[in-house]
């Protein structure tokens, strides 16, 4: 693979799967295809997974040197974010390959008697719009309601006052079957009509909560009076009326233009977004990257970070929406810290953004150099424990047996916080009686230790004890005390639910809690887990092989052939005990049969 593969691969992997708009990039920098995804991560790698028929997709493959994609909260906008990117850079490949055409709005026409009706076309000079809808059905559906709730009319004639005083145009089948108030002839009840445009206004912008209310007292009224099938109709009404007044987080195109940002930070490094919301839809999206230098704080990061984005996006909205206040760059701006309703949503989706920005980038730093992320791990570990040096190698020992019996023990190494399994040591109990953990840990320790002394090893720059401050005593008698060595020691404090809690260290020991969602807590989770994994396996062999010698081994003539044969005929141990001795002679033939039979016999006996 070339350089170029190289980086589309990376990029391919760290794609998440949401919705959202994906972004193709030439060698020159220039966007070249611009679409919308269900889940980014399966939609994008389909085109590198596959052979494709088509000839122009395959060119389109072919020119891809980049990837951008912009995270969003549904089908929906991202339906209306690709719309808005492919008007604003109208992509070569776009042409080739979709017909990018624009999604339906809602036209108020600006006539003496306006109508109402859906257009793809804009023309401000004749009507007022609103959208874009991504979805037709949701515009039929505003319209269909406008049209039961409201007799305003549906052609398309030239109405004027002039042209209704001269009733130079007549009623149609519309006013007969109720569906228009008769406008071109000035029926009674005509003289409502502005007032209903501008209620219909209204429903399109969302504003419906007195119309609801109107509606439910209405619905009321003709339900008192037994008139219930008019009722039912208020009902379907209201519940239309309820289905438009859901919003998504894409508002509508009266909206003011605003800018929204998310913030995130990882030891040094600060990540800032920026979503710019223009007519009511998300339009372009971008995050950078800083570097602390000194101990900024987060207030002017992020208005520094506010002041280049909107530079680069050549935003000029004077409403922005952020998580907290920065130290504010420009009086004029109108700041919000939202904290609900369509703010809120685009604050969410600008974190949730930034985050994935963050994710993507550590990711991508941990394929280019896999040593970089165990080195922010534990560069983390070492100063929340305040070690003297970076715990490149880590020990960690734990004790398994039932009631004292087959007593073993395990020692893992993790060198860069990575489990280096050809370094697992176990360990049998030599010298002590019973279930004594603390006394076998003393055993272990100081046996493990004294051998690296003798063969003149490496020691480790920690070691960690599966328990807490009793198991940190017997390890610290056994280096310090016995063998006269300096290692620093740590304990996994567990809570009343047998959950690691927090990190011990230090004599007396300190308590240092961790977040769960922090890679050092993972760290040390799995070391815990995988020393607990693997001491626990080492006793169950040891038992099994127990269990088995006590009852077959000890019996002259069994080796392992024959051992073998027996429990493969039998299927247990148990099972070969209670067998009869014709079916042992059946097995074994006469003579070796009787004789293993007779021995089984006389330790069933004992």
């Amino acid at each position: 693979m070339n350089k170029k593969d190289d980086h589309i691969a990376l990029l391919l992997k760290r794609i998440p799967e949401s919705p959202g708009v994906y972004q193709y990039f030439d060698k020159e920098g220039q966007i070249i295809y611009v679409g919308k995804a269900k889940n980014l991560h399966r939609r994008v790698n389909s085109y590198f997974n596959k052979d494709h028929q088509s000839s122009k997709t395959r060119q389109l493959v072919a020119h891809i040197a980049d990837i951008k994609y912009v995270v969003v909260a549904s089908e929906q906008d991202a339906f209306l974010l690709e719309n808005n990117l492919i008007k604003q850079y109208q992509p070569h490949y776009n042409i080739l390959l979709k017909d990018g055409k624009s999604y339906p709005s809602i036209c108020i026409t600006r006539e003496p008697y306006p109508r109402i009706f859906k257009t793809r076309t804009i023309n401000k000079k004749t009507g007022e719009y609103y959208g874009p809808y991504s979805f037709g059905y949701t515009v039929d559906l505003v319209l269909e309601l406008i049209h039961k709730l409201y007799p305003i009319r549906t052609c398309n004639m030239p109405l004027t006052t002039d042209s209704i005083e001269k009733k130079k145009v007549r009623v149609c089948l519309k006013y007969h079957l109720k569906n228009c108030c008769g406008i071109c002839e000035m029926k009674p009840g005509c003289e409502h009509y502005q007032e209903w445009i501008d209620q219909a206004r209204k429903l399109i912008k969302g504003d419906a909560h007195e119309i609801g209310r109107q509606l439910e007292d209405e619905m009321m009224r003709l339900a008192a009076e037994m008139k219930y099938e008019e009722a039912a109709e208020m009902k379907r009404k209201i519940e239309l009326l309820e289905q438009f007044k859901s919003k998504t987080i894409i508002t509508n195109s009266s909206a003011k233009d605003v800018d929204v940002f998310g913030y995130d930070e990882q030891d040094d490094r600060v990540y800032i977004s920026m979503l710019h919301v223009h007519g009511g839809c998300i339009v372009r999206g971008q995050t950078i990257e800083y570097r602390r230098k000194m101990e900024e704080e987060k207030e002017e990061l992020l208005a520094m970070g506010m002041m280049e984005l909107r530079q680069q996006l050549e935003s000029h909205t004077q409403d922005v929406i952020v998580p907290f206040i920065p130290d504010v760059f420009d009086d004029s701006l109108h700041i919000y810290i939202a904290t609900s309703g369509d703010k809120k949503k685009l604050l969410d989706l600008a974190m949730q953004n930034v985050r994935q920005y963050k994710l993507d980038r550590l990711k991508q730093e941990d394929k280019l150099n896999p040593e970089q992320r165990g080195v922010r791990i534990l560069t983390e570990l070492q100063q929340m424990a305040g070690l003297p040096t970076l715990p490149r190698w880590i020990e960690c020992f734990d004790n398994s047996n039932i009631q004292g019996t087959n007593a073993v023990a395990g020692c893992v190494v993790y060198r860069m916080a990575k489990p280096s399994k050809s370094d697992y040591k176990r360990f049998e109990i030599k010298t002590v009686q019973g279930a004594d953990d603390y006394a076998s840990m003393r055993e272990v320790v100081r046996r493990r230790y004294q051998h690296l002394i003798d063969e003149g090893g490496q020691m480790p720059d920690l070691i960690i004890a599966d328990g807490g401050l009793g198991q940190m005593h017997a390890i610290r008698e056994a280096v310090e005390d016995q063998l006269g060595l300096q290692i620093p020691i740590a304990g996994l404090k567990k809570n009343d639910k047998h959950r690691t809690q927090t990190l011990l260290f230090g004599f007396p020991p300190k308590e240092i809690g961790m977040p769960v969602t922090s890679e050092v807590f993972r760290l040390l989770t799995n070391i815990q887990d995988e020393v607990h994994r693997f001491a626990i396996s080492y006793h169950k062999q040891k038992r099994s092989k127990a269990q088995i010698h006590s009852q077959l081994d000890d019996i002259q003539g069994v080796g392992e052939v024959t051992k073998h044969k027996i429990l493969t005929h039998f299927g247990s141990v148990k099972r070969a005990r209670t067998a009869e001795k014709d079916e042992w002679i059946e097995l074994l033939g006469t003579r070796r049969g009787s004789a293993i039979y007779e021995q089984i016999q006389a330790q069933i006996s004992l």
